[in-house]
């Protein structure tokens, strides 16, 4: 029941962040028009500075566990999305709200899939950041916290999980671009591990 609770609340984010870009990609449109029809040349280009740039990120990470002890991989897809919103700007842990779902290979053996599963819904805040002398890399941290549902026992184990990530996005035009990031993983009665995880990321 838990993991219902948080995968509606996950979807309900969801919804509410497409309703947001939808209405600033309007607002953004109906701006763009009215600087076109009354400022000069210079100013335009000054309007457009200022709008340049992506608000919403559609992404889709996989990457590999190595769980301590042992350094054994594992499987780990990552899909979610995330809206800026500007109100968060000046706030130092993050500009960025998400929603993500993992699927982890939680098994003994195989990598991508054995009957026990590790399922994770999880809100998060991100930080992104400039780096000095270039445009095309971005840096990030990530923070999140969820409830993970363990599957293949007799029951489902629902637990708290927390992570924290530290990654850098290559930009290869305003609404392409790829993630790279390590992520530290919490979750209670499991040891910590890590995660290594590159993706694509549709930005707009």
């Amino acid at each position: 029941m838990a993991s219902r609770a948080v995968l509606c609340c996950g979807l309900w984010l969801c919804s509410l962040l497409l309703f947001l870009t939808t209405s600033t990609a309007a607002q953004t449109t109906t701006t763009q028009s009215t600087t076109a029809q009354t400022n000069s040349a210079s100013g335009q280009m000054a309007g457009m500075e200022d709008m340049s740039g992506t608000s919403t990120d559609l992404f889709l990470m996989p990457g590999s566990d190595f769980d301590r002890p042992g350094l054994v991989p594992r499987a780990n897809l990552n899909i979610g999305i995330g809206h800026t919103f500007g109100f968060l700007k000046k706030d130092p842990v993050g500009d960025e709200l998400t929603f993500a779902y993992t699927y982890e290979n939680a098994g003994s053996h195989g990598f991508f899939h054995t009957n026990f599963g590790s399922h994770t819904e999880a809100l998060g805040v991100m930080k992104n950041f400039g780096l000095p002398k270039t445009k095309v890399v971005t840096g990030y941290t990530w923070i999140q916290a969820g409830l993970t549902s363990f599957t293949g026992n007799a029951h489902v184990e629902n637990r708290l999980y927390d992570g924290e990530a530290l990654g850098a996005a290559i930009h290869f035009n305003d609404h392409n671009g790829i993630w790279i990031q390590e992520s530290y993983n919490k979750i209670p009665t499991v040891p910590w591990y890590t995660t290594t995880g590159i993706g694509y990321t549709w930005s707009w």
